[in-house]
C-alpha cells in the first residue's frame, strides 16, 4: 500500500453526515426495492440477463457468462448493433421526433436533432464510411471536437461493425500517432480546427504529422472552422466531410448484426509503464452496462434533459454522453466549449437555458467553481436540476457540500460514481432513490457489481482499515483484454489477486458497508480526471536534449485533485533557468498535449534513490508537498539528496 494512500487514510475524516433520498424522490425512483441488491448478489446471471433484455437484439443470447479467467464472454450466441440501440430502434416509436441532441458551440451556434434526425445523419455518415473503404472489423480513428459529427463517426462506425477509436483533441500529434499506430486503423476523422476559450485547436495540423509514415490511407476533415483554420490540404488523402456528405444517397443503412462479443471500440488510457493501452470493449457486454447505468444509478425518465459535461475522448463520454443516454432514449445536452467562456456562468446560463434536469460532472470542475464563489450559479434558475452526479475522481467532502447546497440547493441526491475507462460503466454509486449518500463517498457498489477491500494477500480488511480495491467476479461491460497484448492484459489487472481484478486503487470500507476511494496506488496521476502515467511523461522528459534522468509525481492539488511535478536530473555542462523550465514544459505538451504539462519542473543534482536503485518517489512526493526541505532550490546540491536520503531510510 503506496505511502499517499495511508496519508489519504489519517487525513479522511469520520462522515457522520447522512443524506437519504426524499420520500418525493424515492416514490418516483426507477428502482426503489432494496431487495434489488440481495436479487443481484444471489443470481447475478439473472439479473444481468433481465437487464439485457431491454435492449432490442437481432438473435436472442443463449448463454449468459462463459468465466475463464481473466477471460468473460458475456450473452453467447446473441446478435445486435449499438446503434440501432442508440437511434434507430427510437426512429421507429414515438421517440422519432423527440429531440436526441441539443448542442451548442463555443461561438453560440447551435443545432437541434431528433432522433429521426440523428439516424439520417448517422446513416449518411455510415455511407460515406463504405464509400472510404471501411469495412466490418477495421479500424477508424476519430480526432474530433465536441461536435455532432463526433457522435455521428462514432455511430456510424458502430452501425457497419467498424471498431472505432476516440482520441481526445487535446492530445499532440505525437499522441495521436502512437494511437493509430497501435490500432492500425486505416482512416482518420478528424476537423480543420477546434475552438477552446475563443482560440482555435489546430486538430488538422497534428492530424497531418500524426499520419504520416502510418497505415492511414484517407483523412475525412470535417470544416468545423473555415478559412480561419488555415489547414493544409493533401488532394490525394484527405476528403472534405460536407462535399462527400452532400454526394451520399440518402437510403437507410441496414444495421449490421453483430455478435455479442464483436469488438465496439477501443480506447487508449495511461498505464504505469509508457505506452497506452487500448483497452478493447465489446458490443453486447458493455452496452447492457451502459443502458443499465443510465436507468438505475440516474433514474432517467423519458422527460429527463441530461447533461454530462465530459470530453467524448474519455470513457465518460463514450458512455455518458454517447451509448449510455442515446441507447436509453433520452434528450441530452452537449457543449463544445469552456465552463468559464466567455464568462463564469456559462455552465449554469446552459443548465437553465436547456431546462437540464440531471447534471453529471468532474470534482475538478466543482472545486473551480467553489473557488469563483456561488455568486455565478445565484444568478441563474437551476430549478430544473432533480439529480446530480460526480466522475473521474474522488470527491472531496467540503465540494460535495458545496454541489449539494449550491447546485443541487440541498434537495437533488448527488450520485458520486466509482469507475474507469476499463470497467465501461459505473461500478459503485449510490442507487439514488434506495441509498443515503455521505459527502465524500461513492457509497455501495450497484447491484449485479461484487466488490470488495483486501490487504496484500487478498483476505478482506477490517472496516475503517484501507487496502486495495478489487472487483471479485465478472460483469458483462468489463474490458475483454489489451488491444493486441493480452499478456499485457493478464499482468495488469489479474496479475496480483488471480480471478479477481485489480483496479489499481486503493479503498476503504467504514462500518455501514460504505466504499470510500483513496486514490491511484500505481504510478498513475490523475489530473482534473484524467490518468497521465508518470512514465509516460518521464518518458517525454528524458528525450529532450538537455535531460540525463526524470522522475514524476502527482503532488495534491486543491483544484486538479492531483498536480504533475518533474524532478529533472540535467546533463553535465547543461544551466538549469527559468527558460529551460519552461521549455520542457512544452516539450512535454507537444509529446503527449497539455493535459500532461507539469505544474512545475525541479532542477536536481541527483534523483534520490534506495540501494536496489529504486527512485524514492514518497520523498520527492513530500518535497513537492513541502513536507520537508523548504527550499527546493537547493536539490541542487547533491550533499542535500544525501542528507535526505538519511532522514529517511529508518521509514523505508
Amino acid at each position: 500500500m503506496s505511502s499517499e494512500v495511508h496519508h489519504h487514510l489519517d487525513t479522511l475524516l469520520h462522515e457522520d453526515r447522512l443524506f437519504p433520498p426524499s420520500a418525493s424522490f424515492r416514490q418516483q425512483a426507477n428502482v426503489n426495492d432494496p431487495s434489488v441488491y440481495e436479487r443481484a448478489d444471489q443470481d447475478p446471471e439473472a439479473y444481468w440477463a433481465e437487464q439485457a433484455r431491454q435492449l432490442d437484439w437481432f438473435e436472442p443470447f443463449t448463454q449468459v457468462l462463459q468465466w475463464d479467467p481473466p477471460h468473460a464472454q458475456w450473452f453467447l450466441g446473441g446478435k445486435l448493433n449499438a446503434a440501432y440501440n442508440a437511434v434507430d430502434r427510437h426512429r421507429q416509436g414515438p421517440r422519432r421526433h423527440k429531440v436526441a441532441i441539443f448542442w451548442e458551440g463555443e461561438p453560440g451556434d447551435v443545432r437541434t436533432l431528433t432522433y429521426e434526425q440523428l439516424g439520417r445523419e448517422v446513416d449518411r455518415t455510415a455511407h460515406m464510411l463504405r464509400h472510404l473503404g471501411v469495412r466490418k472489423g477495421d479500424r477508424v480513428t476519430i480526432y474530433l471536437p465536441m461536435i455532432p459529427e463526433l457522435v455521428f463517426s462514432i455511430l456510424a462506425c458502430a452501425k457497419i461493425g467498424a471498431i472505432h477509436s476516440v482520441v481526445f483533441g487535446g492530445f499532440s500529434a505525437n499522441a495521436l500517432r502512437e494511437r493509430i499506430l497501435d490500432a492500425d486503423s486505416k482512416l482518420l476523422i478528424t476537423a480543420d480546427a477546434g475552438w477552446r476559450r475563443g482560440g482555435l485547436i489546430p486538430l488538422k495540423a497534428n492530424a497531418d504529422e500524426a499520419v504520416q509514415g502510418t497505415p492511414v490511407e484517407k483523412v475525412l476533415v470535417v470544416r468545423r472552422v473555415g478559412d480561419a483554420a488555415q489547414a493544409a490540404w493533401h488532394a490525394d488523402r484527405d476528403v472534405d466531410w460536407h462535399e462527400l456528405a452532400a454526394k451520399m444517397p440518402k437510403t437507410p443503412v441496414p444495421a449490421e448484426p453483430m455478435d455479442a462479443e464483436d469488438v465496439l471500440f477501443l480506447l487508449y488510457t495511461s498505464g504505469t509503464t509508457g505506452k497506452p493501452k487500448g483497452i478493447v470493449h465489446t458490443t453486447g457486454g458493455y452496452l447492457v452496462g451502459a443502458n443499465t447505468s443510465m436507468r438505475t444509478v440516474f433514474d432517467l425518465k423519458d422527460s429527463d434533459v441530461y447533461w454530462s459535461s465530459a470530453d467524448i475522448g474519455w470513457i465518460t463520454g463514450h458512455t455518458y454522453v454517447v451509448y449510455g443516454p442515446l441507447s436509453a432514449g433520452v434528450t441530452m445536452l452537449m457543449y463544445e466549449g469552456a465552463p468559464d467562456w466567455p464568462h463564469r456562468g456559462r455552465f449554469w446560463e446552459l443548465i437553465e437555458k436547456y431546462g437540464v434536469t440531471i447534471f453529471y460532472t468532474a470534482p475538478t470542475l466543482i472545486r473551480t467553481f467553489m473557488k469563483w464563489g456561488p455568486q455565478y450559479p445565484q444568478q441563474y434558475d437551476l430549478s430544473t436540476l432533480r439529480l446530480l452526479g460526480t466522475v473521474g475522481e474522488p470527491i472531496n467532502p467540503e465540494a460535495w457540500m458545496w454541489f449539494h447546497e449550491h447546485i443541487g440547493h440541498g434537495q437533488a441526491p448527488i450520485v458520486d460514481t466509482w469507475w474507469q475507462t476499463e470497467t465501461g460503466c459505473a461500478m459503485i454509486a449510490p442507487l439514488p432513490g434506495l441509498v443515503a449518500t455521505k459527502p465524500g463517498s461513492a457509497t455501495r457498489p450497484v447491484p449485479g457489481i461484487a466488490a470488495a477491500v483486501v490487504d496484500e494477500d487478498g483476505h478482506p480488511v477490517q472496516p475503517g482499515s484501507g487496502g486495495y480495491l478489487v472487483l471479485t467476479r465478472p460483469w458483462p461491460s468489463m474490458l475483454r483484454t489489451i488491444w493486441g497484448d493480452d499478456e499485457r492484459f493478464r499482468k495488469t489487472y489479474f496479475g496480483k489477486f488471480p480471478g479477481i481484478y485489480l483496479p489499481g486503487d486503493g479503498a476503504r470500507v467504514d462500518e455501514d458497508g460504505y466504499y470510500w476511494i483513496l486514490g491511484r496506488i500505481d504510478d498513475v496521476i490523475n489530473v482534473s480526471g484524467h490518468r497521465i502515467g508518470t512514465m509516460e511523461v518521464e518518458s517525454a522528459l528524458v528525450g529532450h536534449p538537455a535531460v540525463a534522468e526524470a522522475a514524476v509525481i502527482g503532488r495534491a492539488h486543491e483544484v486538479k485533485g492531483q498536480a504533475i511535478t518533474a524532478f529533472v536530473t540535467l546533463k553535465e555542462g547543461v544551466q538549469g533557468d527559468e527558460a529551460l523550465v519552461a521549455e520542457l514544459k512544452q516539450h512535454v505538451v507537444n509529446e503527449i498535449g497539455a493535459l500532461a504539462r507539469p505544474e512545475e519542473v525541479i532542477f536536481t543534482a541527483e534523483l534520490p534513490k534506495t540501494r536496489s536503485a529504486k527512485i524514492m518517489r514518497r520523498l520527492l512526493r513530500d518535497i513537492a508537498e513541502g513536507r520537508v526541505l523548504g527550499d527546493t532550490t537547493t536539490l541542487a546540491d547533491p550533499s542535500v539528496i544525501e542528507e535526505l536520503k538519511r532522514l529517511y531510510k529508518d521509514s523505508e
